[in-house]
């Protein structure tokens, strides 16, 4: 089970964004990379290849954040937390570590 999972709401813990949040928009568990909308833009100089319809000039789009650099956001307690398990039931379930609350 991952501690992240797209559609959470993230906080940045370190680097340029950090203290900001944003959804999770993908997940690259293989990497160890998550993308946040919002979260550390960058811009690409791209010119236009031949045949192909794509946009050229400088383009600004989210780029990858280290999965150790963003932890999920309660919704009870409002507060980032670190991710713990609980089996209620069937099936596992994420729970917040300061409330004990689920996060799925």
């Amino acid at each position: 089970m991952q501690r992240v999972k797209k559609g959470d709401t993230v906080e940045v813990l370190g680097g340029d964004d950090r203290g900001r949040r944003g959804e999770v928009n993908s997940v690259f568990p293989k990497r160890g990379r998550v993308v946040v909308h919002g979260i550390n833009l960058v811009k690409k100089h791209q010119r236009r290849a031949a045949g192909v319809t794509t946009q050229s000039g400088i383009i600004e789009f989210e780029a990858a954040v280290d999965l150790s650099n963003v932890a999920p956001v309660c919704t009870h307690c409002d507060k980032w937390t670190r991710v713990g398990y609980s089996d209620a039931g069937e099936r596992k379930v994420r729970i917040c570590r300061r409330c004990g609350n689920p996060l799925d």
